[in-house]
């Protein structure tokens, strides 16, 4: 099994605001979607797939479990919660969103209990998110990298995060790249909009675009249908190899998502 491409995100989304953005998306032809447990919004998020009638066959779900619930005997029942807030007997990916702060639950001990979970049949597939190369040796030493589907990282033009996305390749182990338009801020760079004035697209295609020809999947969210529908048109979007080198050289460690005392020491 294989992480899909192109998924719609939830983060920051809540109540009506979300409801309506799954629903659009849901409506123009979305069927990945990606949430949370500390995004509060699992149910709502439930709630618009239920009302969109699409069969669950259909969907790919991703949720999250949150560092309160890493404790032995508390991860499965939280699961189990997010399934009943959304509605369906199974996730398709199930993450650990944060690794646990100071190390206070070890690494085999949440991965162990998230691979249970897989077993029980309540996802079809687990990974992690925000872990560094360190934390993603513990996690294969745990449960083995054939069970880690994906590591879901902050990635975009301005933080490659290459040691991290090089580290997962060589483990078979898939990037997912979120904040891929970097809070919007790429969509101004020069460079990126001199590609998408060349292909006649958008920055927001190109930037997703570029992702998605390195490998990764990528999760952008909006609450806008005209930028819902344009964005998935970055996958009909192919760059050209001196694109690619363009984009490249915007790197420069441009992190901005790194809570104070969740965050690990990144690499």
């Amino acid at each position: 099994m294989s992480i899909p491409a192109f998924g719609l995100g939830t983060f920051r989304l809540q109540g009506q605001v979300v409801i309506d953005s799954v629903s659009t998306g849901l409506e123009l032809g979305y069927r990945v979607i990606d949430t949370a447990q500390i995004y509060e919004n699992e149910a709502d998020v439930g709630q618009a797939i239920a009302d969109s009638g699409i069969p669950r066959d259909e969907l790919f779900i991703t949720s999250k479990i949150w560092i309160a619930n890493f404790a032995e005997g508390q991860l499965i029942p939280s699961l189990k919660e997010s399934l009943r807030k959304l509605q369906t007997d199974y996730l398709d990916l199930t993450l650990i969103h944060w690794p646990s702060p100071e190390d206070q639950v070890p690494v085999a001990e949440f991965m162990s209990q998230l691979l249970e979970a897989k077993r029980q049949g309540l996802t079809r597939q687990i990974g992690i998110s925000n872990f560094t190369v360190d934390l993603m040796k513990q996690a294969i030493e745990a449960v083995g990298a054939e069970h880690i589907a994906t590591n879901q990282v902050e990635l975009h033009p301005y933080l490659q995060n290459r040691t991290v996305a090089e580290f997962a390749k060589t483990h078979g182990i898939q990037i997912t790249s979120y904040m891929t338009l970097a809070y919007g801020e790429v969509l101004k760079d020069p460079v990126i909009q001199q590609i998408a004035e060349r292909h006649q697209a958008t920055p927001a295609q190109v930037t997703l675009a570029w992702a998605m020809q390195l490998g990764y999947a990528v999760i952008p969210s909006s609450t806008k249908r005209a930028n819902l529908a344009s964005n998935l048109k970055a996958l009909d979007l192919t760059l050209s190899d001196a694109d690619m080198a363009q984009i490249a050289g915007l790197e420069r460690g441009h992190r901005l998502t790194s809570p104070k005392g969740i965050a690990p020491n990144w690499d």
